[in-house]
């Protein structure tokens, strides 16, 4: 398994996806969002792998007029913004190879064991 956990220190599903592959000791690697965040290859795949770029937003993020500004773009200008500002995306983002999930999930997780 190579496991890649994006998310933000301070996120708490992301601590508990970092607690869940701990507890197994199941290796990953964490990429901080908030000093690297994702590159338009990485966050093309997993929004492909999770039923498109929509279902990587977080309904709860903090700036709601960038959230209301992301609902009337379309195609690359919505891409490109949400690149530029990666505090909207749904965290965390687990990937395994091609397999990836947003959000906490472990119930998809132990299927990769």
């Amino acid at each position: 398994m190579n496991i890649q956990i994006f998310g933000t220190k301070k996120c708490n599903d992301t601590k508990k996806a970092e607690r869940f592959f701990k507890e197994r000791g199941i290796k990953y690697q964490f990429i901080d969002m908030k000093e690297k965040g994702m590159s338009k290859g990485e966050f093309n795949s997993v929004a492909q792998a999770n039923g498109g770029v929509d279902e990587m937003i977080n309904p709860d993020c903090k700036d709601k007029d960038l959230l209301a500004l992301i609902q009337y773009m379309s195609g690359d200008d919505k891409l490109e913004k949400i690149l530029e500002n990666q505090s909207l995306i749904k965290t965390p983002v687990v990937r395994n190879g091609k397999q990836s999930t947003v959000g906490y999930q472990p119930e998809v997780w132990k299927k990769w064991e």
